[in-house]
């Protein structure tokens, strides 16, 4: 089955059953996508996805330079919650101009990181001490705040009242609370899993095998080949 549709499968566990045609947004360290999800065992359509680094692995570059060992999006989101979101201007890419409007439910974080890196060296050079909480704190708004945007951005277009949120950067604290904040205010419900349902585990497995099952949908052949680069539109092999 395919590992990351796992990740929006297992919030079934905590919410009960897909709505029809919801949306899904998955995050982690290698994925940031926008999905339109019609049948969790059958039918899967990609609205957006990241066209350069993913939501976790900015963090973890980010990170990186602030001295965290890996992972660092757990650092980055325990230091963010002691900073200040304003401190810093940190880009939200894709948002605005052209660009926003060429790919408005893709997202684009490697200028985010250039952004943040660029800042650090020019403290750094001053000889100014770095301030960690803030930066992250900066850091975290920007990058929740434009998966927030568009993902309600997405909700409108396609007519969902339900965005099923997962993936490891999904237990995030300023991202969980920025999707709860957004999806009031645009009247959809957020469905994001506690927290140990956010990162790999056998449970979510499980639950997109008991969707495909009761889907009827035939069982992969003893000899099937590993895909590590399975396309998020295939759900099993």
């Amino acid at each position: 089955i395919n590992h990351v549709i796992g990740h929006i499968a297992v919030t079934q566990l905590q919410f009960g059953p897909f709505p029809e045609d919801t949306l899904a947004l998955i995050v982690s360290g290698g994925h940031t996508s926008l999905l339109h999800v019609q049948d969790v065992a059958r039918h899967i359509d990609v609205v957006g996805t990241t066209l350069d680094d993913a939501a976790g692995e900015c963090f973890d570059k980010v990170a990186r330079l602030l001295g965290f060992p890996y992972p660092g999006g757990p650092h980055i989101d325990r230091h963010a919650q002691s900073g200040d979101p304003n401190a810093i201007r940190v880009p939200q890419g894709l948002t605005q101009g052209k660009a926003g409007q060429k790919h408005p439910y893709d997202f684009s974080f490697s200028g985010v990181k250039t952004a943040v890196a660029r800042w650090i060296e020019e403290q750094q050079a001053l000889g100014n001490e770095i301030p960690v909480d803030d930066v992250c704190a900066s850091l975290a708004d920007s990058v929740a705040t434009v998966l927030s945007k568009k993902a309600m951005r997405g909700c409108e277009q396609y007519g969902s009242k339900t965005l099923i949120v997962g993936g490891g950067f999904s237990a995030n604290s300023q991202l969980r609370a920025k999707l709860v904040e957004f999806g009031k205010r645009h009247g959809v419900e957020v469905r994001i899993p506690q927290i140990k349902l956010c990162t790999d585990n056998g449970a979510m497995v499980a639950m997109l095998g008991v969707n495909l099952v009761e889907a009827g949908v035939e069982p992969s052949a003893p000899d099937f080949a590993i895909d590590s680069a399975m396309p998020l539109t295939k759900i099993s092999m």
